[in-house]
C-alpha cells in the first residue's frame, strides 16, 4: 500500500506548534472512541448498527460525532444506498487503513507492556 505524504507548508504538520494543522488532525483521532471505530472497521465495511454493536459503551451521539470527523479527516467513507429506509455503510480509506497499522501496533503494545502498567500503577498508589 502506497500512503501519500504530507505536501503542504512544513509547520502545518509541526505537532509543537498550536496552530499546526498536524495538531488538529492528532487531536481529533487520538481518542479513544477514533481508535475503537478504525479498529472495529478493520477490512470491513459495516452500517451504523453493526459499529455500535462491536463497539461496547459508546453513545448514539458519541459514534455520531466520530464519525462524521474520520470522514471529514479523510479515514472513513461513508455511502448511501438509494433504498427505503436508507441504508449507510462505512469503511476505512486508504488512509485509515494506514492509520490502523498505527493503532494495531498500540494494541500490540498494550498487551505486551500490560503486567507493567497494572504494577507500575499499584506501586504508585501504594
Amino acid at each position: 500500500m502506497v500512503t501519500k505524504q504530507f505536501s503542504g507548508a512544513p509547520e502545518d504538520a509541526d505537532l509543537r506548534r498550536a496552530d499546526s494543522l498536524a495538531r488538529e488532525i492528532f487531536s481529533d483521532v487520538a481518542n479513544k472512541w477514533a481508535f475503537l471505530i478504525i479498529e472495529s472497521l478493520g477490512e470491513l465495511t459495516l452500517r451504523f448498527s453493526e459499529l455500535r454493536n462491536e463497539i461496547e459503551g459508546i453513545s448514539h451521539k458519541m459514534l455520531t460525532q466520530n464519525l462524521r470527523m474520520l470522514e471529514r479527516n479523510g479515514l472513513i467513507q461513508r455511502t448511501v444506498h438509494p433504498v427505503v429506509p436508507p441504508r449507510v455503510e462505512y469503511t476505512l480509506t486508504e488512509a485509515g487503513q494506514a492509520l490502523r497499522v498505527t493503532i494495531d501496533g498500540m494494541c500490540d503494545w498494550t498487551h505486551q507492556y500490560l503486567g507493567h502498567i497494572e504494577a507500575a500503577r499499584r506501586r504508585f498508589n501504594a
